[in-house]
């Protein structure tokens, strides 16, 4: 049965609208923009928690819920909001849809206010278990077949990332990555704990060469922390609370 909320539709995997919420620390008075807004699950959700200033965003009005806060966005143009305008900026499995990640996250920086928060989420292709399933068929967990080349449409998982990657695309366009969670962790999941400490040595060896020679002794301890996580080792869905800096 697909998951909803109160009957409205969600088109994501079962428990990441409700982490992705838990990661939200502005107030209730906060300016929040949730972009590829769907029927409106996720924005149903802020209002019925007493959010006031929610912005439904996407690239068609498809709501089925009464709300009169949208705007049209589309997440490789520029994004209808002046700058420094939004406290807090959602994105629930929208970054593998598009191929200008880059110029999407660096949109984000340009609305957010300094200090705001900006909340994604995408399939985790750095799980043990999908890369496992890379070794072994050259696909990524959600991406586990050859896309219909024939029929492209934005629904089609064009840009799949990793953590590092994210992480990256996060700190090189002025945000600082705070919390790394996930939505949920399959049973079968746990099966693939075998291969951690042959993951970690392997891991280790490689990053520790790296900041040798690049001097990146500090980022690539941080970034290895991270990456042996449970949410990212395990995890379905990688959902990151990052943070507009300086």
């Amino acid at each position: 049965m697909p998951d909803n909320y109160k009957g409205i539709p969600i088109n994501t995997s079962k428990n990441t609208h409700s982490a992705v919420f838990s990661l939200i620390t502005a107030p209730k008075e906060a300016v929040i923009a949730d972009i590829l807004s769907g029927a409106g699950a996720f924005v149903k959700r802020l209002t019925d928690n007493g959010f006031t200033a929610v912005v439904a965003m996407d690239i068609e009005k498809s709501l089925v819920i009464d709300h009169e806060q949208f705007l049209y966005g589309d997440m490789t143009k520029p994004l209808p909001f002046a700058g420094n305008t939004v406290d807090v900026f959602i994105c629930i499995d929208g970054i593998e849809h598009i191929n200008t990640q880059f110029g999407f996250v660096a949109e984000v920086r340009r609305v957010t206010k300094m200090g705001g928060e900006f909340i994604l989420s995408t399939p985790n292709i750095s799980s043990l278990r999908s890369r496992m399933r890379w070794l072994l068929s050259g696909h990524h967990h959600k991406c586990n077949s050859p896309l219909d080349e024939n029929n492209p449409n934005p629904l089609h998982h064009i840009g799949m990332i990793s953590f590092p990657e994210l992480r990256y695309l996060l700190h090189t366009n002025g945000f600082k990555v705070e919390k790394v969670a996930t939505n949920r962790i399959k049973p079968i999941s746990w099966l693939y704990g075998l291969l951690v400490p042959m993951a970690w040595i392997f891991t280790s060896f490689s990053y520790a060469k790296a900041a040798r020679r690049d001097n990146t002794a500090v980022i690539n301890h941080e970034v290895r922390k991270s990456m042996f996580s449970l949410p990212v080792l395990f995890g379905e869905t990688i959902i990151i609370r990052a943070r507009k800096v300086n």
